[in-house]
């Protein structure tokens, strides 16, 4: 069985030795490892200590990347520091466990080495080159590590105390992607000199239907109003709870209780930097912990109050329900070609977008697309990238990939082509006819 490789490219290279070699080696490493498992002949030991001298490698880059970045007293040295912590230290063992559940098989190492992949690409070309000042880490405003430490086990206390959940933090700084079908509530709090935080939380939605049926001892196997209403008043509490881990003396009462829309999630989390961004498997669902100091709000809705919350929530949970459309991830770098495609498509399909490869595949790790409309041509990483780490992942393996190109040239489309994806459509049709070329391919894939 063939697997394609991880290729190193120039823009991979950030302009420092030191790191840039490493990068390579890291690269070199994941290769020799796919020869590895696509060759029968190898044991499974060689695959342990193939994957050993990656992570030792891995370690070592990490720990001479920390010396660097001190050496020249990068004011993002402590941040970048906890985003490795949050990769050696979580991401890692979690992907470990996996390899010994199966024993070291084919895909479970394929697995390892497409989540190490995705990682390293990402954090190479964001948080890497804003070592030299070529980019902006998104995390400058992260709460002290030991505060966030705090916030995160009393979450993890909390869902056990009242639900019996046994929780874990799976990822630290949660970028707001969609997870299955998911409930947005949001708290704004306000202090006496006007200081105030948004709290955003996110509940897949099997989560609170598994949680708020056991608190009510009720058998519904959809969330209706009462239920919602226990999610707020249990939410509430849980905040409170939460909220004396954070930096501030100031009493905080609650200004403003909204139930939003993913796009207005969306719009609330992408316009702030957040404080404290947690991303917790239950075991019976994710539940997201966002905290953001916002500024210059736009209007969410109104606010909930105790003269329109039964309306409010019977009008959310049916404009909410599920709708039954076909699920498209569109995937494109270009903020203007993602609204005007949302668009074209929202009307009959139900959609999420992305605008990188890296979020693209965080996207369909957490809620699976019923296809994917993928730029072909975007930076950091392009649309074969994805394509392959989709190819390498199981659960991903099947969705199929419908190629956005800008270029007409023979060879380009030679190229798109041979990676044989689902079909491929230029960008310079016009919209109406990207969106007939769309209907038809779901109307072939009925049964």
């Amino acid at each position: 069985m063939n697997q394609t490789q991880f290729m190193w490219q120039d823009r991979f290279n950030i302009g420092v030795d030191i790191i840039d070699r490493e990068h390579k080696k890291l690269f070199s490493i994941m290769n020799k490892l796919l020869t590895y498992i696509n060759n029968e002949e190898k044991s499974e030991w060689v695959c342990k200590e193939g994957i050993k001298y990656f992570k030792g490698h891995a370690m070592k880059h990490f720990a001479e990347e920390e010396v660097y970045m001190a050496s020249i007293d990068y004011s993002g040295y402590e941040i970048h520091r906890r985003l490795h912590d949050n990769f050696r230290k979580k991401t890692l063992p979690e992907i470990e466990k996996e390899l010994e559940r199966e024993n070291y098989s084919q895909e479970s190492v394929k697995h390892f080495l497409s989540v190490c992949a995705g990682w390293l690409i990402g954090h190479t070309l964001t948080e890497d080159r804003a070592i030299t000042g070529k980019t902006i880490s998104k995390w400058v405003d992260l709460l002290p590590e030991e505060q966030q430490s705090a916030v995160a086990e009393t979450i993890i206390q909390l869902l056990y105390d009242l639900f019996q959940l046994k929780a874990k933090v799976i990822n630290e700084t949660y970028g707001g992607e969609k997870f299955g079908k998911g409930i947005y509530y949001r708290l704004v709090y306000g202090s006496p000199k006007g200081e105030h935080w948004e709290i955003l939380l996110v509940f897949e939605e099997k989560l609170l239907i598994s949680t708020i049926n056991n608190v009510m001892n009720a058998g519904s196997d959809k969330l209706n109003v009462m239920m919602m209403n226990v999610t707020r008043y249990i939410a509430q509490q849980f905040v409170e709870r939460i909220r004396m881990h954070f930096p501030s003396n100031e009493t905080f009462e609650i200004q403003e209780e909204n139930l939003l829309t993913y796009e207005q999630f969306q719009d609330v989390f992408g316009r702030q930097n957040p404080q404290c961004s947690l991303l917790f498997d239950t075991g019976e669902g994710y539940f997201a912990y966002c905290v953001i100091a916002p500024h210059l709000l736009k209007d969410v809705g109104p606010s909930i109050n105790a003269n329109n919350a039964v309306s409010k929530i019977r009008t959310y949970l049916n404009e909410n329900k599920e709708s039954g459309k076909k699920k498209i991830l569109l995937v494109d770098d270009s903020n203007v070609i993602l609204h005007s495609m949302e668009e074209l498509f929202k009307k009959d399909y139900e959609i999420t977008t992305a605008v990188s490869g890296i979020s693209a595949i965080r996207s369909m790790v957490l809620d699976k697309p019923d296809l994917v409309l993928l730029d072909y041509m975007m930076p950091v990483c392009d649309g074969r990238q994805v394509l392959e780490m989709m190819r390498a992942e199981e659960a991903l393996a099947d969705i199929p990939v419908i190629f956005l190109s800008g270029k007409t040239d023979k060879e380009s489309l030679t190229n798109l082509l041979a990676l044989k994806p689902a079909g491929y459509l230029l960008k310079t049709l016009p919209p109406q006819e990207i969106k007939n070329s769309v209907d038809r391919f779901f109307k072939k894939k009925k049964p």
